[in-house]
């Protein structure tokens, strides 16, 4: 795979240190960008950070709560005084929480008011909030603060994470289909908002991937697949769940200044067909 030259550029990855981004940002310092890891667990950031240095490229781990425009500001200046203005911003922060997601895929009368059972008119309405404003809050707060760093610089762009989830919402988690389907549309709207200043944005659409954070939902204690394994992998025309290193080509074609330099405003599903799919 050809990498792009992302030379001298100031790329800020928020989530830095999740399964998905922390592959993004190694694969971005391969291509000779300063890459500020932004994460709350900075611990885990600074992990990232050193094995793309031991690669014997350039990054860093900052601590940043992207629900928090105050954290945020900090950390923006933490980033300015080490390498600069932003160039590349990549929002893949997110997450979903048991408490925004229902026990049944379809309302059953016979579970109203069981104790053990979370329903729809159960939901707490922190949780919901919670995993909407991880998945799509902390997406606008982050961009209207290392955003402002992109006017009037070229070369620069912004690259959502949204998710299949944003084509067909998936059963139990209706806050984080929500938030990716926003995260979409916010996408389209930047697109045409920052046109006129030269900032591309565009997002991936991920699939399945099977990863630590998901492996309760995904394999039984034994090791053999859940009945929802069983269903994504029959509605996955390729018939697999995707690995990490498979977003990379889309993001390095995304941000790539002379391979999209027309493209903005895209929405680029990486999902094995998944959200092609009817079923039938």
């Amino acid at each position: 795979m050809n990498i792009p030259n992302f030379k001298d550029k100031v790329v800020v990855v928020t989530g830095g240190a999740g399964i998905l981004c922390s592959v993004l940002a190694k694969a971005i310092a391969r291509g000779g960008a300063k890459v500020a890891i932004l994460d709350l667990n900075v611990d885990a950031g600074k992990k990232v950070a050193d094995e793309i240095k031991n690669e014997g490229f350039e990054a860093e781990a900052f601590q940043c709560n992207i629900l928090e425009k105050a954290s945020l500001e900090a950390c923006h200046t933490n980033v300015l005084n080490k390498y600069g203005k932003c160039d590349i911003l990549i929002n893949g922060a997110g997450g979903n929480n048991k408490k925004a997601q229902t026990t049944d895929e379809f309302f059953d009368p016979e579970h109203l008011d069981d104790p053990e059972n979370q329903d729809f008119f159960d939901l707490p309405i922190d949780g919901f909030n919670f995993v909407f404003g991880l998945n799509f809050t902390g997406t606008l707060l982050t961009t209207q603060v290392f955003g402002k760093d992109m006017i009037g610089r070229s070369g620069c762009n912004i690259l959502n994470i949204s998710s299949m989830n944003a084509f067909t919402p998936l059963t139990k988690i209706p806050a984080y289909s929500a938030a990716k389907a926003a995260i979409s549309n916010f996408t389209k709207w930047l697109a045409v908002h920052f046109s006129k200043v030269g900032i591309r944005v565009n997002a991936i659409a991920p699939g399945f991937f099977s990863t630590i954070q998901n492996k309760a939902l995904l394999w039984n204690p034994d090791g053999t697949p859940t009945q929802r394994t069983e269903k994504i992998l029959r509605n996955t025309p390729m018939g697999r769940f995707g690995e990490a290193e498979e977003i990379v080509g889309a993001t390095y074609f995304l941000l790539d200044n002379e391979a999209a330099s027309f493209i903005t405003g895209v929405v680029l599903p990486i999902d094995g067909g998944f959200s092609s799919y009817s079923g039938v």
